[in-house]
């Protein structure tokens, strides 16, 4: 299955109770860029889709940045060939400044596939190839890379070569050919596959899909680029759930 890309997101309106206590997430408009600015408001809601319950919960199995024993988690079902993806990606950049392991080390992020663009599932793969290769540093460290050289102001947007895959891979010092031939195997299409129907079964509607998960509760925040003082209050709340 194969969803297409929205041109407009709306954040969802989130009410959750925590120890009796209810969190409000942020409800916020986006739009894709070169379009006027995004606008935002704030509301609750009492309706927090029982689906999210079907997301698997995060293991040490999971591509985690931080501790697996940080009270509160960013899970990111992200797609690599999404704008919103990677204007997220800078926003978990300054949390994990606060609050990852050189902060406070009370936020960990977690990385899922979501991968419904066309050349998206290959790239997802490709990150998994680094990740055998290099191990977690190296999965993030090719994500970010991945991401982070995308023009998607380009008119129209071309996408990157597949051929350049393995390229990025010896750009960040892993073993070319044994990119090349991990990434030739498919080995793990059906991991990528699997973690696009979990995201489905959550409630997926576009990408970045994104959940906070304590010890007690999984909170879809969002789909879209959440900004930091948005995804900064809501960590806040449950980090403090009593202030």
């Amino acid at each position: 299955m194969e969803r297409e890309p929205k041109k407009h997101y709306w954040i969802l309106p989130v009410a959750i109770v925590i120890a009796g206590v209810a969190v409000a997430a942020a409800i916020v408009y986006f739009k894709m860029p070169g379009n006027s600015s995004p606008t935002s408001s704030l509301s609750t809601s009492a309706a927090a889709g029982a689906s999210i319950q079907n997301l698997p919960p995060v293991t040490s199995a999971d591509h985690i940045l931080g501790s697996i024993n940080a009270p509160v988690m960013v899970v990111e079902y992200g797609d690599t060939n999404c704008p919103y993806c990677q204007q997220f990606q800078n926003t978990m950049q300054q949390i994990m400044a606060t609050y990852g392991p050189q902060g406070t080390n009370q936020v960990a992020w977690v990385y899922r596939h979501f991968a419904f663009h066309p050349n998206s599932p290959k790239e997802a793969q490709a990150t998994e190839c680094a990740a055998e290769l290099g191990g977690n540093g190296a999965f993030w460290n090719y994500l970010e890379t991945l991401i982070s050289d995308k023009n998607f102001n380009q008119v129209p947007y071309q996408g990157l070569d597949p051929g350049q895959l393995p390229v990025l891979a010896a750009q960040i010092g892993l073993n070319q050919q044994a990119f090349t031939t991990c990434l030739e195997s498919n080995k793990y299409a059906a991991k990528v596959t699997q973690e696009y129907n979990d995201a489905i079964a959550a409630g997926a509607q576009g990408a970045p899909f994104i959940v906070l998960e304590t010890a007690t509760a999984k909170i879809p925040i969002t789909t879209g680029a959440v900004p930091y003082a948005n995804l900064k209050a809501a960590i806040d709340t449950l980090l403090n759930p009593k202030s």
